[in-house]
């Protein structure tokens, strides 16, 4: 990769302001376990500060060198649960608080990692962990937490499914104050990537290095603006024509952010790790991928052709990010976090945009159910079919899906609801049917994986 295309590339995307939405450093935790939580703690809170002290200086000096906003500075350890292995409750408190703290004290928003991997059993450590995010949830700030409950090998974990989702209710009670605000920092995942640099799913897998730099770089308004540009010189443009701008486009953004990552990487003295493409969108108008649905042709966002205009984002995306670098990782191609898109939020507003037709667009696009708001009195055997609908479209079609929902206490279909910020506001939405699968999913055990795993 030749330097000078690279830059010529940042000097062309700057004038559409183009940022780097996240630099996610990963630290691999498991040196500092010990018999004694506290202990383990201290380790962690001087393993944190010693690879990631210098972050965020790091950031704000390239940021300044290439005229490109660092937006967000983060951090993702290796799965927590290995930790608490022996432990109880008020030990996965102890460790929550230390990584909250040390992610404060090194100036990071988000700290990932606070996860359990449990497709196909749940250890004692896993369980504890688990068992503890309504409290710890609760009374942290940065510390983000994932679960996933299932993979194209293992199929679906139905008993684990059962826990998280009356945990989502519960952590949702335990921060009424804040409009049950805690669930928004809980994604549950089928195929979780080990890489992703982005929240609240980011963590550091079992095959990374002991400490690495994920860089995600999103664009939706530069992908959009392109698509104008092209429909504003060529207003008769096919499907196909769009497709390829958008690839294009892909690919110049795509050189951006390993350019960025790269250099964080090299003064850090780490490893570089992948670029992440995912057109994550901010509440902010003009930073919106639905958007650029409308800016192809779909003028509510819902309608008939909606998830064919998401399948077609998604691969172009993934093909220009492809072609750029061979670094391409994560998650990559377009999210649709409700809460997160004013035109995706004003769709639901409308009545355009269902939580059956979301689940249908989740079937193309790079992630799942995200940033959805649910009724406060919605059973917890409601949200573990949601969770098991949404896996299952993951592990029959080999990709990532992940469910982050969040009940608000107190509130009905319908309400509305403002977190402010990066996470945005919208609509309560409701299934059409709130209840029936009681029976189902209380059956629990394990659904059998397909027979697509059968690829050795």
């Amino acid at each position: 990769m030749r330097q000078t295309e690279i830059l010529s590339t940042v000097r062309m995307l700057q004038e559409e302001n183009l940022d780097v939405r996240t630099v996610t450093m990963g630290i691999n935790l498991l040196d500092c376990a010990d018999s004694d939580i506290e202990t383990t703690a201290k380790k962690v809170k001087a393993k944190i500060m010693l690879k990631a002290g210098n972050l965020v200086r790091t950031c704000e000096e390239l940021s300044t060198k290439y005229g490109i906003n660092v937006v967000n500075k983060r951090l993702s350890v290796s799965p927590a649960s290995n930790l608490l292995e022996g432990k109880n409750k008020n030990d996965a408190l102890v460790l929550a608080r230390a990584l909250d703290d040390a992610a404060g004290a090194v100036g990071i928003d988000l700290i990932g990692g606070f996860s359990a991997l449990v497709q196909k059993g749940i250890t004692p450590g896993e369980r504890v962990l688990m068992e503890s995010l309504p409290e710890v949830l609760s009374k942290t700030q940065r510390l983000c937490s994932s679960i996933n409950v299932a993979t194209t090998k293992a199929g679906i974990n139905v008993d684990a499914v059962k826990i998280v989702g009356d945990i989502i209710k519960k952590t949702a009670n335990a921060t009424k104050s804040d409009l049950g605000f805690g669930a928004a920092k809980l994604v549950v995942f089928a195929n979780i990537p080990e890489d992703s640099p982005f929240m609240a799913g980011a963590y550091l897998g079992s095959g990374e290095s002991d400490c690495v730099i994920n860089v995600g770089v999103s664009g939706p308004g530069v992908v959009k603006r392109a698509i104008d540009r092209l429909l504003e010189n060529y207003p008769d443009s096919s499907l196909d024509e769009i497709a390829e701008e958008v690839k294009q486009t892909a690919f110049r953004v795509t050189r951006t952010g390993e350019l960025i990552g790269r250099e964080v990487a090299d003064k850090l003295g780490v490893q570089f790790g992948v670029v992440d493409l995912s057109l994550a969108p901010t509440p902010k108008v003009g930073d919106s991928i639905g958007e650029i649905y409308q800016a192809m042709g779909i003028k509510n966002i819902g309608a008939p052709g909606t998830t064919a205009a998401v399948a077609l984002l998604n691969d172009a995306v993934k093909k220009g990010g492809a072609f750029a670098s061979s670094s391409v990782g994560g998650l990559s191609g377009a999210f649709i976090p409700v809460m997160e898109d004013h035109a995706l939020a004003q769709a639901v507003e409308d009545g355009y945009l269902t939580l059956e037709k979301l689940e249908a667009m989740t079937a193309v696009c790079s992630v799942g159910l995200d940033m959805i708001l649910l009724p406060g009195d919605i059973k917890a055997e409601t949200i573990c079919g949601i969770i098991m609908d949404e896996a299952s479209i993951g592990v029959a079609s080999r990709k990532t899906t992940g469910v982050r929902v969040i009940p608000v206490p107190g509130k009905v279909h319908g309400e509305y609801v403002d977190f402010g910020g990066l996470f945005g506001a919208g609509t309560i939405m409701a299934p059409n049917c709130m209840v029936g699968s009681e029976i189902f999913v209380n059956r629990g055990g394990h659904i059998p994986a397909p027979i697509q795993s059968l690829t050795n």
